[in-house]
Formats: C-alpha cells, structure tokens, sequence
C-alpha cells in the first residue's frame, strides 16, 4: 500500500453525523465534487471506510 488514492466528495453533508462530517473535513473534503489525494495508509483507509456512502475512491 505505497500508492496514492484520489477521493471525491459525491454527496452531502448536510443532516450527518457529525463525526463524520468532521472525517470528511478531516480528509479536506467540504464541498460536493471536491477531490484530495492522499498517500495510501491505514489510517486513511479507515476514515474513507467510515464515510464510505458519501465518498468515492480512485487508486493512482
């Protein structure tokens, strides 16, 4: 898992948990079709599995 993983904003956070919208801001993600690259790891694999209904994830 050395690669980078490109996600996207796909709905709202409108009406969310707020842990959840915090994870999303956490991954720089606030608005709708904002897209962030991260390095591959654990720890980012496991907030993009905690929103994953909202996100989606493109590995480059």
């Amino acid at each position: 898992m050395a690669g980078k993983l490109k996600v996207t904003l796909v709905k709202s956070t409108i009406g969310r948990k707020k842990d959840h919208i915090a994870t999303a801001h956490a991954l720089g993600l606030k608005k709708i079709r904002d897209v962030k690259e991260h390095n591959d790891n654990p720890g980012i694999r496991g907030m993009v599995s905690k929103i994953d209904y909202l996100v989606k994830v493109e590995e480059i």
